[in-house]
């Protein structure tokens, strides 16, 4: 299997494609609504599985802020395939995650 951070085909499908990055690298209040384009991507997780991948440290990434993946990245130190547990993972927050809302990630991540 190829894994998404090999194949960026993915990334001419993504709502954001035409978008200025500007537009994507915000903080605070804004991230929300970038977040909701997000949800509406056809290739979110790919997205999401690509910037776990890579530590993408800024940005908003597949819906998640940086703040959360890096949650994420620490809580999940096993994962190895990211595209695969975003996709088939019976975890919680990969399955909340895959739901067409704001996944309430660092609830998920804290002890």
């Amino acid at each position: 299997m190829t894994s998404v951070v090999e194949d960026q085909s993915w990334v001419a499908k993504a709502l954001c494609a035409g978008y200025e990055p500007d537009a994507l690298f915000v903080q605070g209040a804004t991230q929300r609504q970038v977040r909701l384009r997000c949800l509406q991507c056809e290739v979110r997780l790919e997205c999401l599985a690509d910037a776990l991948e890579s530590e993408a440290n800024f940005g908003v990434w597949g819906g998640l802020t940086e703040r959360e993946r890096r949650a994420m990245l620490r809580h999940y130190t096993d994962v190895t395939d990211w595209g695969q547990w975003l996709a088939t993972s019976t975890d919680p927050l990969a399955v909340e995650i895959r739901a067409p809302k704001v996944p309430k990630v660092l609830s998920h991540v804290r002890g």
